[in-house]
C-alpha cells in the first residue's frame, strides 16, 4: 500500500543554523545546517544592530545570554525598557561592530554541549553571505521599535541591506515595520508576520496578537505569511498531551497566507504523544492529510528534512521529475527486536506493551523469563519486582531482602511471590530509565496492562505479523543451584506445550549472558541462540569468537561497543561488529531509546539519525529497542535505494566528526580504551544440576504440571531468604 501526495514540500528553516549543536548564528552552525540537512535549507538570522548600525546575527537581545561579552567587557552591563519589559544585560546597541570582534558566541541553552563555546566570532549579515552563501536566507527583525527609540531606523537599514544581499524572507512581530518596507522591496522577498510568545501587544500599533490572529485577512494586506508558535496549531494540555488541532492553518490558507511553525527542538520535552521521537512531531505538522504547514523553524534542521523526505511529494530531483512512494512495509535488515515490549510507551512485559510492539512493527517480541515462588514462568523485565511493579508500595514490602549474587541493592524478587500474588495483587509500573534527568515516560499509561505467564506470551505471539519471539534467560545458575528450578527444562517444555516444537512460522530465539545456558541449549537446533556480551568491548580475540561460535548464532552487544563515547561525543568505531560478522555471527545492538539524553551529541538528539548511523555506518544486523515504532519508520526508509543520490541527511554521521571541531582546551580527557573480549570472559563451567533443597511441595492449584517434578518445598526457600543469602 502507498500514499501519494501532490504539492510543494514545506521548507526547513534553521534557526541560527544548526543551533542545537553549535552556538546559535555561528559559522559552524550555519555551514553545518547546509551540509547535514539539505542545501535548500533556509538559514535564519535574528537581526540586532550595533552602535554603528551594523546588522549582526545573534539569537538574543541580551548578548550575555549567547556570547562571551560579559567577560570581555565586564563593565558593559546596561538596563533598558524593551517593549514594556525591563531587561538588564549587555546589548549590541551599546557596542561598535569593531568592539565585538573579540567576543565569541556561546551555546545559549545550558543543557547542550558547551564544548564549542567562544571559538566562533559574531557574524554580520554580509559575513553570513560571504562565508556561507546560503541558497535561502530569512532575517527576523524582532525589535524594530526598540532600535528606533535608540536612533536606528531598522527599515532603512533593511532596504539598504536588501540591495547588497538576496533575502528570501523577512519576519517581524511589528505590523508597522512590515508595512514600512512592503512597497520598497522586491516581491521575491516574502514578508512574514511573526506571532511571538514573549509579549501580548504589538509595540508598533498596540494591537493585541489575539485580535490579529482572528483577523487573518487583514494580515494578508501587509504580509504573505505568518510565523506562529507550534502550540497555535497543535495545543498541548497542562499534562503535556496533544489536544485537537486548531483551524489556524486551514483558515490562514483560505486567507491566502502561508503558515510557518516555530519552537521546534529535538531536546525539548515535547508532548508524550510523540514518544520522545522528534521526527514524529514534525510529521504531525506536515503529514496530517487535511493540512500541512508551509515550513518549520528548528534548532535541528536534519530532523525535519528527514521527515519531509519520508512524505511522497511530487518534486524535482536533479532536474528530473520524480515520484517518491512511501512504502508501508519493508522486510529484511535491520531486524527490530522489542525490549520488554514497547517499553517506552507501556509498562515492561505487559499485554499492552507487547500489543503496541506488534502494532508498531517489531519483527521479534521479547520475554525476559523469570520464575515465581510456585514455579510459574512469567515475563518480567527484572528478577526484582521493584523495578517494574508497585511491589515496594504493596502489602509485600516486608519481603524485601538482599541477595548479592543477583544485585547489590535490596529487592523483592519474583520467587518471593506466587503467580497469583503477582498477577492479582501487583500493578505494572512503566520504567523511566532517564528519570535522573527528570525525563519520564508516558504517565497516562504508567500503571496499565497485565502481567503474562510465559505460556500466555507464547500464545499471544501466535498469529501475529512478526518473525519470531525472543526468550531471555538470566541468573539461571543461581536459580538452579539455590532455588532448585531446572529453568532450561521448564522453558523448553513450555515451548513444546505451546506448540512451538512442531511449527516453523515463528522463529524461537533465546538470548542469555551465560554461555553455559546457550551451550546446553545448543543440543536443540530449533532455536536461534544469541550470546549477550554484558560489558562494553572494542574488539574480540580470535579464541573468544571461536568459542562463541560453538554455542551461538549471534551476539548482542551494547551500542557503545560499536561507537564508544567520551563526554557523550563519539570517539571512533570499534572492530567488534566486523569481528563477529566475519565469523558468521549476526550482531544485534541493545540500549536504543528515544530520549535525547540517551543519545550521543553526534546524533543530534534524534533516534533516527542514531539508528541510521548504526545500520549504514557499522552494518549492524538489528536493534533491540524500547521504541519499535521509531525503528520501523526508519526501516521503511530503507526501501528507498537512492545509491549515489542518497541525500546528505540520510548519510551516517562522520565518526568523531564533532570531536575534531573541539579546540584543545575544551577537549575532554582521553578515556582508557575499552577492553578486548577474551576467551576467559566467555568460557563458563557447565550449569549445576537443579537440585531441590527443601521438604514441602507447594500446593497444586497454581503449579504447572510440567514443573511439579522439579519443585519441592520452595516455600521454605522463600521464607528463609537469609539462609539463601548465606548460601550465595
Amino acid at each position: 500500500m502507498v500514499f501519494l501526495i501532490l504539492g510543494k514540500p514545506p521548507i526547513v528553516i534553521a534557526r541560527g543554523g544548526f543551533s542545537g549543536t553549535f552556538p546559535d548564528s555561528s559559522s559552524y552552525a550555519y555551514n553545518f545546517a547546509v551540509s547535514a540537512s539539505s542545501p535548500d535549507t533556509t538559514l535564519w538570522c535574528d537581526i540586532h544592530l550595533t552602535k554603528d548600525g551594523v546588522p549582526i546575527c545573534v539569537p538574543s537581545i541580551l548578548l550575555d545570554n549567547c556570547t562571551t561579552i560579559a567577560s570581555v567587557y565586564p563593565k558593559g552591563k546596561k538596563q533598558y525598557d524593551v517593549n514594556g519589559v525591563s531587561k538588564a544585560g549587555w546589548f549590541a546597541v551599546d557596542f561598535n561592530s569593531s568592539d565585538l570582534y573579540q567576543v565569541g558566541l556561546t551555546q545559549a541553552i545550558w543543557s547542550r554541549s558547551e564544548k564549542f563555546d567562544g571559538t566562533q566570532a559574531i557574524l554580520s549579515v554580509t559575513d553570513l553571505k560571504t562565508q556561507v552563501n546560503p541558497s535561502s536566507l530569512w532575517l527576523n527583525m524582532q525589535y524594530p521599535t526598540f532600535y528606533e527609540q535608540r536612533g536606528h531606523n531598522l527599515r532603512n537599514y533593511t532596504i539598504s541591506l536588501i540591495k547588497q544581499v538576496i533575502i528570501n524572507y523577512i519576519s517581524s512581530p511589528e505590523e508597522e515595520f512590515l508595512k514600512g518596507i512592503g512597497t520598497r522591496i522586491s516581491p521575491k522577498t516574502k514578508l512574514i508576520f511573526r506571532f511571538p510568545s514573549e509579549y501580548l501587544t504589538d509595540p508598533s500599533t498596540n494591537k493585541t496578537y489575539d485580535s490579529l490572529k482572528d483577523n487573518l485577512t487583514y494580515i494578508k494586506t501587509f504580509a504573505s505569511g505568518i510565523l506562529v508558535p507550534k502550540g497555535y496549531i497543535w495545543p498541548v494540555s497542562s499534562d503535556n498531551y496533544l489536544m485537537d488541532h486548531t483551524s489556524l492553518v486551514t483558515d490562514a490558507h483560505k486567507a491566502g497566507l502561508e503558515v510557518y511553525a516555530a519552537d521546534f527542538a529535538n531536546d525539548n520535552l515535547f508532548s508524550y504523544n510523540y514518544s520522545y521521537d522528534p521526527l514524529a512531531e514534525y510529521l504531525q505538522f506536515i503529514d496530517k492529510g487535511n493540512f500541512s504547514v508551509d515550513g518549520v523553524l528548528t534548532d535541528y534542521p536534519i530532523t525535519p528534512t528527514s521527515a519531509i523526505g519520508t512524505i511522497p511529494f511530487k518534486h524535482k530531483i536533479l532536474g528530473t521529475e520524480n515520484w517518491s512512494l512511501f512504502l508501508f512495509y519493508c522486510t529484511g535488515n535491520p531486524l527490530i527486536i522489542s525490549h520488554n515490549g514497547a517499553s517506552g510507551d507501556y509498562p515492561d512485559c505487559t499485554d499492552l506493551g507487547y500489543q503496541k510492539a506488534v502494532d508498531d512493527g517489531a519483527d521479534v517480541i521479547d520475554c525476559t523469563v523469570q520464575v515465581t515462588k510456585d514455579g510459574v514462568l512469567i515475563c518480567m523485565s527484572s528478577v526484582d519486582l521493584i523495578h517494574s511493579t508497585n511491589a515496594a508500595q504493596s502489602q509485600f514490602s516486608s519481603r524485601t531482602s538482599t541477595i548479592p549474587a543477583l544485585q547489590t541493592s535490596a529487592g523483592i524478587f519474583t520467587f518471593n511471590l506466587t503467580w497469583t500474588e503477582i498477577s492479582q495483587s501487583l500493578t505494572p509500573m512503566i520504567s523511566s530509565p532517564q528519570s535522573e534527568y527528570y525525563i519520564y515516560r508516558n504517565p497516562i499509561n504508567k500503571y496499565l496492562g497485565k502481567f503474562l505467564k510465559l505460556s500466555d506470551f507464547l500464545a499471544f505471539a501466535k498469529g501475529k505479523d512478526i518473525d519470531g519471539v525472543l526468550l531471555i534467560l538470566e541468573d539461571v545458575e543461581f536459580i538452579q543451584e539455590k532455588l532448585g528450578f531446572d529453568m532450561i527444562s521448564l522453558v523448553t517444555t513450555t515451548l513444546t506445550e505451546a506448540g512451538y516444537g512442531n511449527q516453523t512460522s515463528l522463529q524461537v530465539n533465546v538470548l542469555s549472558p551465560d554461555s553455559a545456558v546457550l551451550a546446553k541449549l545448543r543440543q536443540d537446533s530449533k532455536y536461534k541462540l544469541i550470546y549477550k556480551i554484558s560489558t562494553k568491548i572494542r574488539d574480540a580475540s580470535t579464541a573468544s569468537v571461536a568459542d562463541i561460535k560453538r554455542f551461538a548464532d549471534a551476539v548482542a552487544i551494547d551500542k557503545y561497543s560499536v561507537y564508544p563515547v567520551d563526554d557523550n561525543f563519539i570517539t571512533n568505531i570499534t572492530k567488534a561488529v566486523n569481528r563477529f560478522q566475519s565469523a558468521g555471527l549476526k550482531v544485534y545492538g541493545y540500549g536504543f531509546m528515544n530520549e535525547f539524553v540517551s543519545i550521543a551529541w553526534d546524533f543530534f538528539a534524534d533516534a533516527t539519525v542514531e539508528l541510521n548511523t548504526y545500520f549504514q555506518g557499522s552494518k549492524i544486523d538489528g536493534f533491540i529497542t524500547d521504541y519499535p515504532a521509531t525503528a520501523r519508520r526508519y526501516k521503511r526508509s530503507q526501501c528507498f535505494n537512492a545509491g549515489n543520490n542518497t541525500p546528505g541527511y540520510f548519510e551516517p554521521v562522520e565518526v568523531g566528526g564533532l570531536m575534531q571541531l573541539i579546540v584543545a582546551p575544551a577537549m575532554p580527557p582521553a578515556l582508557a580504551p575499552l577492553p578486548v573480549l577474551d576467551a576467559s570472559d566467555v568460557n563458563e563451567a557447565p550449569l549445576p544440576p537443579a537440585s531441590p533443597k527443601l521438604l514441602n511441595a507447594p500446593g497444586p492449584s497454581t503449579q504447572p504440571s510440567h514443573a511439579s517434578q522439579t519443585v519441592t518445598s520452595i516455600f521454605v526457600v522463600v521464607f528463609l531468604l537469609p539462609a539463601i543469602v548465606l548460601l550465595v
